[in-house]
């Protein structure tokens, strides 16, 4: 191995929760590094989620994660030739940072008003174990289930 591997970056918790989750999905939803704006919409989305649910936003968040956490998915993997779709286990970092994706992702892609609308409906839908976000790990562990046959090609 020629190169020494990435030292890991650890992130300051936002200010406003302590939470370094939250900060993860601030700094994931940013865009051109405008983490204000960025904070405004979760913080906005949390008061949504209280108004809506009347439970606390940082514990509705906190189930929808771990709701969309995958525990297992699929890798390819060249063996002789052929490409094999074999299963493995997530790490728990990956399993944060798919999680955090996916919620970003489809809460882009929802059809509400103003972008904390869309994350809190989202992040309301995934603590409910439903919406796109769980769907799609709910299909992530479908293809490592389907694809079991090839779990003996682990590496």
């Amino acid at each position: 191995m020629r190169k020494k591997r990435a030292e890991k970056r650890y992130i300051k918790p936002d200010p406003k929760y302590n939470e370094i989750i939250v900060a993860k999905f601030i700094n994931c939803l940013m865009y051109d590094g405008k983490k204000s704006v960025a904070q405004q919409m979760v913080y906005k989305a949390f008061a949504v989620i209280e108004e809506r649910t009347s439970k606390p936003g940082l514990e509705v968040f906190k189930k929808a994660i771990a709701n969309t956490q995958p525990i297992i998915e699929v890798r390819s993997r060249r063996v002789g030739g052929a490409t094999y779709q074999v299963p493995m286990e997530v790490r728990p970092e990956r399993r944060l940072a798919l999680a955090i994706r996916w919620i970003r992702t489809n809460s882009r892609s929802r059809n509400e008003k103003s972008m904390s609308a869309k994350l809190a409906a989202e992040l309301i839908a995934a603590s409910n174990n439903e919406g796109a976000s769980v769907k799609k790990k709910e299909d992530t562990h479908r293809m490592a289930e389907a694809n079991k046959a090839f779990a003996h090609f682990k590496w």
